[in-house]
């Protein structure tokens, strides 16, 4: 296995190129946010305020990229557009924007969470 394919669950040569780059952004938004975790920590403990400003550029410099990563895969995924579109930069606790979301569901009238019908021809 290839460093650019670890951590992949399937066969490579049974994965599109889409879904390989997929993989790669995925594994790139984690490496980034773990660096971010790293620098903080590093900076808090840091004693030298010019060792703890530098560190805190250095982290700072790793949400970039992570938000850049994550516009990446935003672009490339409608469920993933929609999900930050409903939680991101709204005001309010975090799970209202998710209860609302369920209490749309459960307002419709219908008794099927929302799953659908398991029967042949999707009849409820």
């Amino acid at each position: 296995m290839t460093a650019s394919s670890a951590g992949l669950h399937e066969d490579p040569a049974a994965l599109s190129e889409a879904t390989k780059d997929h993989h790669r952004a995925v594994v790139s938004v984690l490496e980034e946010l773990e660096a971010v975790d790293w620098y903080h920590q590093r900076a808090e403990a840091a004693t030298d305020p010019e060792l703890r400003a530098i560190l805190e550029h250095n982290r700072d410099e790793e949400k970039e990229h992570a938000a850049m990563v994550l516009e990446w895969l935003r672009r490339r995924d409608a469920t993933l557009d929609q999900h930050l579109r409903d939680f991101l930069f709204t005001d309010g606790p975090i799970m209202h924007a998710h209860e609302g979301e369920a209490g749309e569901e459960a307002s419709s009238g219908d008794e099927s969470l929302g799953i659908g019908s398991l029967r042949a021809g999707g009849a409820a």
